[in-house]
């Protein structure tokens, strides 16, 4: 069996191509699943994308109808796929339930001790010999108090390397991890977190109920001086109210890996075009800001338990297994070879 793989990044492939060998063929597409390159999936059972894929009630329709069976989906995130339409159709949706916390939490600090430390600014300088210290002053990060909106695995992780730096710690989430209370986290209502944090990482899922979590009230009741960091969700953010806020002066810095408006931007070279989201293009004007493309996931350790959970989910499928990362059941399939 040839299995069809959507949106494959350049570093991905010899390790996509790896994990499938000895099992099945993999043909792999830089393009991203849309309503344009659904066809493209005619006669192929098993389809593998990305989280940029649009898999709405019309690319789904074109897959069913094309004998597609079976989507697995290389991320842990599923709020880009119809889960009713698919299981009307009698698909069976499948996702990487777990990868490496560390690489979204090592990566979120990144974000904020780069605009902490304005490192974007004094890298451009250096480039051209100016070796001046004005506007680059930093904060110490010891001391001070991060709120964390999200304590699972990857907000656990990113909580460990606060404490490390000696931080106060406040938490939101739905249930308390026992690991962040030991490690000294207090957790607190939203409406507290966001008027005390020095430095805000969110960590939650998309849901109805965290859309926007971060909307205009939000915003305005933070410091003048705090660090917004995202490395989940571009929904979670209003960014028309955070562009509101920064044009009057706010905040030390924002890092952002996720964009509400992301899809058919980012994992794509628009350097050519002419980019017509104004949101986005004010956002990334402001000195302050740093804006990257959903990169936080990306190191060799997690796309290696990407790909290897992905091919376990294409195997569990093909026997009639069912695993914990199965988002949608269907008929079991006839073992094809």
């Amino acid at each position: 069996m040839e299995i069809l793989a959507f949106g494959v990044q350049s570093d991905e492939k010899p390790l996509i191509e790896k994990a499938f060998e000895g099992h099945h063929d993999v043909r792999c597409l830089d393009v991203f699943l849309n309503e344009d390159t659904a066809p493209i999936a005619a006669g192929y059972e098993i389809i593998c994308t990305s989280v940029n894929a649009t898999l709405n009630h019309h690319v789904l329709q074109t897959l069913a109808e094309g004998g597609t069976r079976m989507i697995a989906q290389r991320s842990t995130g599923f709020n880009n796929i119809d889960l009713e339409v698919a299981e009307r159709l009698g698909l069976t949706v499948a996702r990487v339930s777990y990868y490496s916390p560390y690489s979204v939490a090592e990566f979120a600090w990144t974000l904020a001790m780069a605009v902490n430390r304005r490192i974007v600014r004094a890298s451009n300088r250096t480039r051209d010999f100016d070796f001046r210290l004005d506007g680059l002053l930093g904060r110490d990060m010891r001391g001070r108090t991060v709120g964390v909106l999200g304590t699972g695995k990857i907000g656990a992780a990113f909580t460990r390397i606060a404490h490390g730096f000696g931080m106060n710690l406040l938490g939101w989430d739905v249930a308390e991890n026992p690991e962040c209370v030991e490690l000294g986290m207090k957790y607190v209502d939203k409406d507290r977190l966001f008027a005390e944090a020095d430095l805000i990482s969110l960590h939650v899922p998309l849901l109805p109920s965290t859309e926007h979590i971060v909307d205009a009230a939000a915003l305005r009741a933070m410091k003048d001086d705090a660090i917004l960091v995202n490395s989940s969700r571009g929904g979670l953010v209003d960014t028309k109210a955070l562009v509101a806020e920064l044009r009057e002066g706010r905040f030390t810095g924002v890092g952002l890996d996720v964009y509400e408006a992301e899809a058919g931007l980012f994992f794509l070279d628009k350097s050519l075009e002419i980019v017509d989201d104004d949101t986005l293009a004010r956002l990334v004007t402001f000195p302050n800001v740093l804006v990257t493309s959903h990169q936080a996931y990306y190191t060799s350790d997690a796309v290696g338990q990407i790909v290897e959970t992905t091919v376990d989910n294409v195997l569990d499928y093909l026997a009639g297994r069912r695993s914990e990362n199965v988002l949608v059941p269907a008929e079991s399939p006839s073992v094809t070879s």
